[in-house]
């Protein structure tokens, strides 16, 4: 499985804000930066979760299969569509009828090729994440990426791999997906 981010999520001013008013930062000259910061910790929100916080367009490339295959991002919020992908040649949209999509109701996306054709793979479309957008983020998730960002920002100077600190695990361990 290959997932590719194809739209990223858009980042509004207000999480820029969010995070300096946190930091107490008035300056604009740190701005990207500042942003930079805020994207890693939604990746590491998604890692820690097992969720994307921001929905996005993705594209996963799967085996052209009759057995079904779970999507790698959650929650999904739609299938947009399903093409070919042949050995040799261009992509080619697979008709509505060659495959089937589930969208189970913890977010699972699912997807299965009943007519693949000249298909060796697929290259799956849909959207992925929690929120539309950044102000309908769960409070606990917003509020933890804007902390993580912080800790960041105070500690870029030291370099450290030990994960989220533990008062932003805590904001988001409501949210983690556990798989067995």
């Amino acid at each position: 499985m290959q997932r590719t981010i194809v739209a990223p999520a858009e980042l509004p001013a207000a999480a820029l804000d969010e995070l300096k008013q946190w930091l107490g930062v008035r300056s604009t000259g740190d701005d990207a930066a500042l942003i930079s910061l805020v994207r890693t910790a939604l990746e590491t929100c998604e890692a820690f979760t097992g969720s994307v916080p921001l929905a996005c367009l993705c594209e996963e490339i799967l085996p052209a299969c009759a057995d079904w295959r779970t999507l790698s991002a959650r929650p999904v919020v739609a299938i947009a569509g399903i093409e070919g992908i042949p050995a040799e040649g261009a992509r080619f949209p697979l008709a509505a009828d060659a495959y089937e999509i589930d969208i189970d109701t913890d977010g699972s996306g699912r997807v299965r090729v009943v007519g693949q054709g000249s298909a060796g793979r697929v290259a799956v479309r849909f959207t992925a994440g929690l929120a539309p957008a950044w102000e309908l983020l769960p409070d606990a998730v917003r509020h933890g990426v804007i902390r993580l960002a912080a800790h960041h920002w105070r500690e870029r100077d030291n370099a450290s791999d030990a994960g989220p600190p533990a008062a932003v695990a805590a904001l988001w361990r409501p949210w983690r997906r556990m798989r067995l």
